[in-house]
């Protein structure tokens, strides 16, 4: 698996890229992704996650993440192409702080919960939104995170 990262620059010091890498690996391998795939995680500024917000789910709204599934071949690799994840590193800050744990945290949570998306996973009708959020916690046990609060989200990202 191939996991492209890509930090703001304002954010570069502050983003534990290894992280959020062995995140992405994590879901990716209980998700059993294929082995040839990849993924692209993009940590950027709110007003970014909120403009993508608007743009392709019509709520102008600032949000944590987004997930955009493409599951096309990379011509130039070969390897399958699952999708992009994009999170605001401001707003899971404050998450973070406002759940009362760290904000690596945060992040790796936010990037299991975007590549479970990319996987087929979503949380729109209850019983799915039970089975990720078993996925999540599997995941982030795995990582030695134990994040048991997070809050309720209204919709997918």
């Amino acid at each position: 698996m191939i996991v492209n990262i890509d930090v703001l620059e304002a954010f570069t010091g502050q983003v534990p890229v290894s992280l959020l890498e062995a995140a992405a690996l994590a879901a990716l391998q209980y998700g059993n992704a294929p082995e040839h795939g990849e993924i692209t995680i993009l940590v950027e500024a709110d007003d970014d996650l909120r403009e993508l917000n608007s743009q392709f789910r019509d709520v102008d709204a600032p949000t944590d993440v987004l997930a955009f599934s493409a599951e096309e071949i990379d011509p130039e690799t070969g390897n399958l192409y699952l999708g992009d994840i994009a999170i605001a590193f401001p707003y899971a800050s404050e998450q973070a702080a406002a759940a009362g744990h760290p904000v690596t945290d945060e992040l790796q949570l936010l990037v299991v919960h975007g590549v479970l998306h990319l996987l087929g996973l979503d949380h729109i009708e209850p019983d799915d939104t039970v089975t990720m959020w078993n996925a999540q916690y599997e995941i982030m046990d795995g990582l030695g995170i134990n994040i048991r609060s997070w809050p309720l989200i209204s919709g997918p990202h």
